[in-house]
This record gives C-alpha cells, structure tokens and sequence, in this order.
C-alpha cells in the first residue's frame, strides 16, 4: 500500500473519526489538547507501519422506475411487478461504508407499495426501512421518494416489497455490500455471484389477498413453479392455454446459466425470497461450503444441498473441480411442505461449453421433503467462525415467549403471536409515536407470555378464537431482549408448519433451539453464549422453539415477523419500539397517510 500524501493532520483526523479512535470532542480540540497530537502522531506511525487502508466512503445512487408488465419468467405470461424493466431488480453494489440513495418513482398506476432493505439495519434511518404501515405511508402511484441509507456492514442482503402481498409478484432483489479496499475475507475465492431463488404464482397478489380474507377462506395453495433467478418453466402441456399465455419455446424462461472457469472458485451469494416455499438448493456433482450467513462469517461447514428458507440469505464456496467436457445441473426443491411444485432448474456451465446445453444428466432428486431432523441439523451447524465471534450479554434484560399459533376472528382465519393477531394502523407506528398521536394505535400492551403449563401444543387448540390489535410491544432502549419463539399445532390436525421469523432494524444471537414445548428453567441452560451465529432471519420448526437475544439499541419501531407472505399478511407478527424519542425528524415521504397528513 502506498503511503498517504495528504497532510499528516488530515490523514489523522479521518483515520481516527473512520474507526471512532476519537470522538467529534476530540477532534474539534485537536489544536488546543496537546496529549490528542501525540495520541494522533502514534497512530500515524502505528497504521503506516503496518499498513491499515483508508477507505473513503462512497455515495451509490440508483433511479428507480417501479410498474407493471406482462412477463413470463416460467414461461406463463402475466403481470410482474418490474425495476427498470427487470424483475428481480437491478443489484445494488456498495462497500461498508458507502451511503446509499434510491429514488424511485411509482409507475404502478393503481397500486401504492413500499420497499424493504433486509438485513440493512438502518442506523440513524428508521424511516428508510421500507415497511408499509410500522415506519411509512406506501408510496402513492405517481410520487416519487428518496430512500437513503448506510451500508454499515458487509455481507449478502436482499430487498422486496413490504406491502400487502406485493413481494409475489415480483419485486425484489439482491444486495452486495463489500468490505473496504485493502481488507479481506476470511475465505478465498475467484469470482462471486448472488443467485436469488423464489416460487412463483400465476394468481395475481390482489386475488390472493382476496382469498385470504374471504368467507370462506381460500388458500393460496402450492406456487405453480420455483424461480433461481427469475427463471423457471412451467409445464404448459398440463393446462389448456393458447400459446400466446404459456410458451415453453419464450427466450425467457430458458433456464438461468451460472457459467463458471475450470480450477476457478465460487462465492455463490445465495438468497431466498419466496412467498411460502422452505428451498433446499444443490449443484449436481459439487459440495457447498457455507461461510456465511445473513452477513455474518460462520465456521465452514460443507454440504451438499443448502437448506433456505424465506428470507435467509448465504455464501457458499463452490469449486469448479468436476468433468470440464460437460455441464451439471443446479437444483432447487419444496422441503418443510408436501411439494406439488416441480424442481427450480439452472444450468451449472463448465466453459467453453455451450450455456444452453442441457446436462447429460437427469436432475438428481431433491432431499426428502419433511426430513425435519437433516434440515434441523444444519440449523444447528451455523456458528460464529473463531476470530469473529460477537459475544452474546450474558443474560437478558426481559423475555418475551412468543406462541404462534392459526385463530379465526369473526370467521376470519388470522395467524396470531400470543393469540394477538397483528392488525396494521392507518397511521405508521413510526409516526404515531414519534408524534405522541395516542388515538392511532391500541394502547393495551400485547402479552409478554402465553399459558405455558396449560397449553397443549400438539393438539388443535380448544379454543380456536383470537382477538386483533394495533398495539406493540416497548422496549427500554439499549437494554437486551430474549425472544423465545414456540411453534404449535395450527387448525389441521397434527400439523405444524416451518415458520422463518424476521427481525428489522437489528441482528440477533441465536442461542439454541429444539422440537418441543421450550422449558424456561431447563432449556435456558443449554443456550450457546460461546459461539452463536448472528442472524435477521432464523427458521422455527414444525412443533419447535427456537431462541434469540438481541440489543433494543437502535432507535426506533420494528417490525418482526414470520417471512412468509400470507402468513403476515394474516397477522404473523409483532412491532417493537425503542428509543423513538431519539430519532430525528422525520421526513415528509413517509407522512402521507392517516392522521400523519400535515404534521
């Protein structure tokens, strides 16, 4: 590395105001405090000896056109929600650092919507986090908005829709966030590449949502195809449709190419944004390394088939060591609900082979769909990678134990936590609290517990009933929180589902989880403080708990929520708040709505 030419005071003051050497204080005394210059004079020498890089933060704007149009990424043509054109959207690239601007304009005529940054925290931007109804108004058809935010970790990310039920009809993306020039990961390769997987559904959003909150209750069912980014191809001979609605000949549902250098090794950034669908995702011939998990560095473990589920994103190192003469398929399967979804297909291509050129091979089948004990274990294989370890605070400072079970309401079938099932304001909470607007939500708190000792959950419950509510949960800011998730039986009998459980705004430990009814006395004994990975999104199992610890430290209101599309948009979920009275002033995008208009 070069040695720095701007002025030795320049150089100290970034240095030192970059890695928080010195606070503004400090800097701002520089002149006067002699003991400063000396401690600055020591570091200079101390980085250009052992040459620590300077990375100045960049600014990475995107514009943004979000509409409709007919595509068809399985070769069924319907409405898809488009960026630019593109569905999945255009990427975002930055470093650890970089503040980034999107200015996107709403195109979609009759719909408002709203766009999350998942796994983005959102430090000092609660209002950029993108999540209709808990910290904005949806953004209106013909208005323009400015989301604006710091990459402040590197790691694989995604975005999507957070709006009604949006996110299945197309709109999402992937994230990269590099770390700064000069410093490396803990795991080699030659070239990386995010491969986004999703399921896929010929019913509109609006009609699904229709069902949803309809009497008599209509399902969303099974998605028709499984997309690996955005392609599949949907079986036209098995309906009757003129070809001008499914075309297994269209260019664009010609299966997606991941071309690859013989010798070469791979960072795969694989990312899962499905509606309803756990994926399990595989290379015919080649083992995975996983190296990391929702951004976060984990101990490599290898693996022949990744399990994900929605929400969850991961690298894995994959070498390009088999038969160069040929190419292999790459697969993705339904697994945690009885498939009636064919397989998601892609072609893992050697060069100079042709792209298209079909595998020798058929596709190797997937992994047995409800073996709940592998897709249990490889959860539990997830742990911090030694050297980056974020030690856990050794206890917690309030537990919340979270039972999530299916209810009616009026008739109604909701998803419900604690037999509250979450009901959106017309006035974002975000708003409401920071405006101290007491009429715009529920004040009643929601239940920190449920009826452990009593309540069966391997059994349809007696009581089916639920109430709604507009209340959530607050948080004494900067302390730390215990969330202990519990699955149970739903209104089928002997049937539990696998929930993946979202947190915004934060990171989370996850200290243990386990099939069963959680026992706070005995369980909590068994919780990993040593090494536990640091998550957003973490699955529950079907009759399972799983528990989190995480830092109230981030000013603001959260959602947290089961990543399932109709399962939230039933009531699959919670808000918590913590130190609002410390966000800044809010912007005007976000204030269009309820009883924000004119504040």
């Amino acid at each position: 590395m070069e040695k720095p030419t701007t002025p030795i005071f320049e150089y100290f003051a970034a240095f030192c105001w970059q890695t928080k050497t010195l606070d503004l204080a400090d800097l701002v005394g520089l002149l006067q405090y002699r003991t400063i210059m000396l401690k600055l004079l020591a570091l200079y020498f101390f980085t250009t000896l052992i040459h620590v890089p300077i990375t100045e933060a960049k600014i990475r704007e995107y514009n943004w056109e979000v509409k409709y149009e007919y595509k068809s990424p399985d070769c069924f043509r319907k409405q898809v929600i488009t960026i630019n054109g593109l569905s999945p959207g255009p990427t975002i690239l930055a470093q650890q650092g970089d503040t980034v601007i999107v200015n996107v304009k709403n195109k979609l005529i009759t719909e408002s919507f709203a766009i999350h940054w998942h796994g983005i925290r959102q430090r000092g931007t609660p209002w950029s986090d993108g999540t209709a109804w808990v910290t904005q108004c949806p953004i209106g058809p013909g208005d323009t908005v400015t989301y604006e935010f710091k990459a402040d970790r590197p790691g694989t990310y995604v975005y999507h829709a957070h709006y009604g039920m949006q996110r299945t009809a197309g709109l999402y993306g992937s994230i990269q966030v590099s770390l700064p020039d000069g410093v490396e990961e803990p795991f080699a390769y030659d070239f990386d590449q995010s491969i986004l997987l999703n399921d896929w559904y010929h019913q509109s959003t609006s009609a699904q949502a229709t069902g949803l909150t309809s009497i008599p209750y209509m399902w969303v069912g099974e998605p028709q195809s499984l997309l690996i980014q955005g392609k599949g191809k949907f079986n036209c001979s098995s309906v009757t449709l003129p070809t001008n609605i499914c075309n297994t000949t269209n260019p664009e549902c010609s299966p997606y190419v991941i071309t690859v250098i013989p010798g070469k090794t791979y960072r795969l950034r694989i990312a899962s944004l499905t509606a309803l669908s756990a994926l399990s995702f595989q290379i015919e011939g080649h083992k995975m390394t996983v190296v990391e998990a929702d951004g976060y560095n984990v101990e490599p473990f290898e693996v022949d088939k990744l399990y994900i589920y929605s929400g969850e994103t991961y690298s894995v190192i994959v070498k390009a060591d088999r038969d160069p003469s040929r190419n292999y398929w790459a697969t993705t399967n339904v697994i945690s609900r009885h498939p009636n979804t064919p397989p998601g297909l892609a072609i893992f291509n050697y060069e100079p082979n042709e792209p298209q050129q079909s595998p020798p091979t058929v596709p190797p089948a997937g992994p047995v769909w409800n073996d709940t004990a592998d897709q249990f274990a490889q959860s539990q294989a997830l742990k911090a990678r030694q050297g980056y370890i974020h030690t856990p605070p050794p206890t917690s400072d309030r537990t919340l134990v979270f039972l999530t079970t299916q209810n009616t309401i009026n008739g109604y079938t909701r998803w419900a936590v604690n037999n509250v099932s979450l009901d959106t304001p017309e006035t974002p909470f975000l708003i409401a609290l920071k405006y101290n607007l007491p009429n715009a939500m529920d004040q009643t708190p929601p239940p920190d517990t449920y009826d452990s000792l009593n309540y069966d959950i391997n059994n349809v419950a007696k009581n089916k009933n639920a109430t709604s509510s507009t209340a959530i949960y607050r948080l004494k800011f900067n302390t730390t929180v215990d969330v202990i998730m519990q699955n149970a039986n739903t209104m089928k009998i002997s049937h539990s589902e696998t929930h993946p459980w979202h947190l915004h705004g934060h990171d989370f430990w996850v200290l243990g989880n386990g099939i069963g009814k959680f026992d706070l006395k005995e369980d909590t004994k068994k919780f990993n403080l040593v090494n536990p990975v640091m998550k957003n999104t973490v699955p529950v199992f079907p009759f399972g708990w799983t528990a989190l610890r995480f830092q109230a430290d981030n000013p603001g209101v959260w959602a947290f929520h089961c990543h399932l599309e109709p399962h939230f948009y039933l009531g699959m979920g919670v808000a918590f708040e913590a130190g609002v009275e410390k966000v800044g002033k809010l912007p005007s995008f976000i204030m269009g709505c309820g009883q924000g208009r004119g504040l």
